[in-house]
C-alpha cells in the first residue's frame, strides 16, 4: 500500500502518507482516503514520498476544496528540498502549510 491513512485518537487529525511516487497512479488511493470523510486538519506526510509531479498537485487541491478550501487546514510536511522548490515554484506555499 503506497497511501496510509492514519486518524488521530480524538478523531480531529488526519493523517495521509505518500509512499514511492506521488503521481496519477495514486489518484484513485488518495482520493478514497478523504473523501467519505468530515475534515477539521489534514496533514499530508511526504517523508516516503520519492517524485511529485503535476498530477499530485492537482490531488493536493481537490484535498483542500474538499476539507473546506481557504478555511481549511491542511498541512504538508516533511517534504523534501527538490519537493518543497516544487511547491513553491507553484505558488502551493501560499494555499498549505508546508515544513
Amino acid at each position: 500500500m503506497s497511501v496510509i491513512t492514519e486518524v488521530s485518537e480524538d478523531g480531529q487529525r488526519l493523517t495521509i502518507s505518500i509512499r514511492g511516487r506521488f503521481d496519477f497512479a495514486k489518484h484513485q488511493e488518495f482520493r478514497k482516503s478523504y473523501e467519505d470523510r468530515e475534515l477539521s486538519a489534514v496533514v499530508v506526510d511526504l517523508k516516503d514520498a520519492t517524485y511529485l509531479d503535476s498530477s499530485a498537485l492537482g490531488m493536493l487541491l481537490l484535498l483542500r476544496d474538499h476539507a473546506g478550501g481557504d478555511d481549511s487546514d491542511v498541512r504538508v510536511v516533511n517534504s523534501s528540498t527538490d519537493v518543497r522548490k516544487i511547491l513553491a515554484i507553484s505558488n502551493f506555499d501560499k494555499l498549505f502549510d508546508i515544513s
